[in-house]
């Protein structure tokens, strides 16, 4: 079996099981641009209401992203992948049935209640062999990011020929898509990883919290998720404004985010190629703050929207993209699982805080003070990030060992973190495995894995 490249079965659970995330995140994601518009016609509505339907989910998945990591490590990844489409499914329907903003926020907070992504990132390490993982992770992290695209550009067309009912309906239909998947297409595990690696543990959350450097960027992606669906609450109005019809604002959207793509390589070139990923990642919050203050300041103009969005989103593509891969190589040896569970947490938060801030600040003010309070935030958040420290290029690894002893654990330990390549190095009788970050280009895995295996 090749060490250089995918397998059958890890490429097809790598396809299988980012074709099911990307279907659900579509489904989250296509109410954001045609919202604002269809829902002044609910009974009920006011702007808070509104921004709390906008970001309802993110309240529920924030609070149970962690809890059904750990039912799937009980239960079984499908089965609680399989129950969480469902509940997905019935939030669908409350909110394609209903004709008040309220039930539209009960939608949407059951919705949320269907939370996979943990399960399903967990299935994902589970059907992948270490060295592999992270290009599996790396592809859902790719079919993430393509479903917001399509989302944007798709929910607009689906809206005009369906309206606001009939898209909760046609986002039933996709889940309902993502369950057939699951079923017949997702491979069953036949491996199972270790468990403070993919799952979110609680007795590691609170030390993962206070983390200097994982809160950098945790309370840089509840930032960046705030500002997003704080400005979808009102920014397809000013679109509309401005004398874009909602019908036409897959034409906006597309050539901006294509335009945001293509503008973040600079961004990418100059962190990976010159090293110096720290300051691109700062530039990259500074281009965020200096969007939504000329958002706030600057009168709406088409021309003006337009180049703003470009702004905002190459900021916020290249830092949805960067964020993960920094975790990783920042989290503990071993922890990694709690780590992605706050890091998610955080992000699911910050929707549901979006949505509310934006409600109630244009309630109290006007739409305008939204951008200008979440520039506020991306200050908050470059000042902070100036204090990150300097990365190492690293790759974490887990290996079974037949260790068990927790002396001996110790002493082959210390032999591990003066190995040359070695950043950091955790064993676990307990569970019989050993946690490694690394310097891929430095260490010796034949050996590492002969010293674990003596």
């Amino acid at each position: 079996m090749s060490t250089t490249g995918l397998n059958s079965l890890e490429k097809k659970a790598a396809f299988s099981l980012a074709t099911v995330f990307g279907l659900r995140m579509l489904g989250l994601f296509m109410i954001l641009p045609v919202f604002a518009i269809y829902g002044v016609d609910l009974i009920g509505y006011s702007p808070i209401w509104l921004g709390l339907a906008i970001g309802a989910y993110g309240l529920t998945q924030a609070l149970l992203q962690i809890p059904m990591g750990m039912l799937s490590d009980k239960f079984g990844r499908k089965p609680v992948i399989l129950a969480g489409l469902v509940v997905f499914l019935i939030g669908s329907i409350v909110a394609a049935t209903s004709d008040t903003i309220y039930g539209v926020v009960l939608g949407r907070a059951i919705q949320g209640m269907g939370a996979i992504a943990s399960a399903i990132l967990a299935l994902a390490a589970d059907l992948s062999r270490e060295e592999q993982r992270p290009k599996v992770m790396a592809t859902i992290g790719m079919f993430i990011g393509l479903s917001f695209t399509v989302a944007l550009v798709a929910g607009p067309i689906v809206a005009q020929y369906t309206g606001l009912s009939g898209l909760f309906w046609f986002i039933g239909i996709l889940t309902i898509l993502a369950m057939l998947m699951i079923q017949f297409m997702v491979p069953n595990s036949v491996n199972k990883s270790p468990r403070g690696d993919n799952v979110a543990l609680p007795s590691q959350v609170r030390s993962l919290i206070s983390h200097p450097q994982l809160f950098r960027l945790n309370w840089g992606v509840f930032t960046l998720h705030m500002a997003l669906t704080a400005c979808f609450v009102v920014l397809p109005r000013q679109f509309v404004a401005s004398g874009l019809p909602l019908e036409q604002h897959w034409q906006l959207y597309l050539p901006t985010l294509l335009g945001s793509f293509f503008l973040m390589v600079p961004f990418m070139i100059m962190a990976i190629k010159k090293q110096k990923e720290k300051q691109m990642f700062a530039a990259a919050i500074l281009l965020l703050t200096i969007a939504l203050t000329l958002l706030w300041l600057l009168p709406n103009s088409l021309t003006m929207l337009i180049v703003m969005m470009v702004m905002f989103f190459t900021a916020f593509n290249y830092l949805e993209a960067t964020m993960p891969s920094l975790l990783s190589r920042i989290a503990p040896a071993g922890v990694k699982g709690s780590a992605m569970g706050v890091y998610s947490s955080s992000q699911f938060f910050g929707a549901f805080l979006g949505g509310l801030f934006g409600g109630t600040i244009e309630s109290l003010f006007d739409e305008h003070a939204v951008f200008l309070v979440m520039a506020f935030f991306a200050l908050s958040w470059f000042i902070i990030a100036l204090g990150m420290k300097p990365l190492k290029k690293s790759k974490s690894f887990s290996f079974s060992m037949n260790i068990t002893d927790e002396a001996q654990a110790a002493k082959i330990a210390d032999q591990l973190i003066n190995m040359p390549g070695v950043i950091e190095a955790t064993l676990v009788p307990s569970e019989a495995v050993a946690y490694l970050k690394v310097d891929d280009k430095q260490v010796d895995l034949a050996q590492i894995k002969q010293l674990l295996k003596n």
